[in-house]
């Protein structure tokens, strides 16, 4: 009976597991999209000159453009992002495009 009572703690102690660790919940949409669209911005040597959460805009500058990306949160959950750079003619055209696409790439897209 001693070696039935011992496989017996021995079994019933093989099935304890580790400790569960705490729940951190995942950085909300917003959250993200906010660090990965001024994120993009320095990747593409945007001088950060102003951030207003709590409108969803971020405004900067590079070359003599001004750049501003504005983020909306949608009823769905998903946040609508829109870039823009304007400047002198002739200044660079496809800076907006590649923020955009730097985003995506913070995005994982």
């Amino acid at each position: 009976m001693g070696i039935l009572f011992a496989v017996a703690l021995s079994l019933v102690s093989a099935c304890a597991s580790e400790p569960v660790p705490p729940y951190t919940p995942p950085p909300n949409t917003f959250d993200r999209a906010w660090s990965a669209a001024i994120g993009a911005a320095r990747d593409e040597g945007v001088q950060i000159l102003s951030e207003d959460r709590a409108s969803g805009t971020i405004s900067g500058s590079r070359g003599g453009q001004e750049v501003t990306i504005n983020l909306r949160s949608q009823a769905d959950g998903s946040v609508r992002m829109e870039f823009s750079a304007r400047g002198p003619k002739g200044t660079d055209p496809g800076l907006a495009g590649r923020i955009s696409r730097a985003y995506d790439r913070r995005m994982g897209r």
